[in-house]
């Protein structure tokens, strides 16, 4: 089953730090987004493989955008 990475607020895609097809592990760091100039580290809510990323390094996100999933 697939489960989404999703953005817990808004703000910038600072780093991808992972690509499709990366194992992840629960709470790994996947994604920094930056907010008021502060990173903040995205973490896999599950173990799994990266299948898709749904957005790219400077990309500006919204509260609850799905930004990766890990199936």
């Amino acid at each position: 089953m697939a489960q989404e990475i999703l953005a817990p607020l808004s703000g910038t895609v600072f780093k991808l730090l992972v690509a499709v097809g990366d194992e992840v592990e629960e709470e790994d760091e996947t994604i920094l987004l930056e907010a008021m100039k502060m990173e903040t580290p995205i973490f896999a809510p599950c173990a799994g493989t990266i299948s898709k990323i749904m957005v790219k390094e400077g990309d500006a996100v919204s509260e609850d955008d799905v930004l990766a999933v890990i199936s």
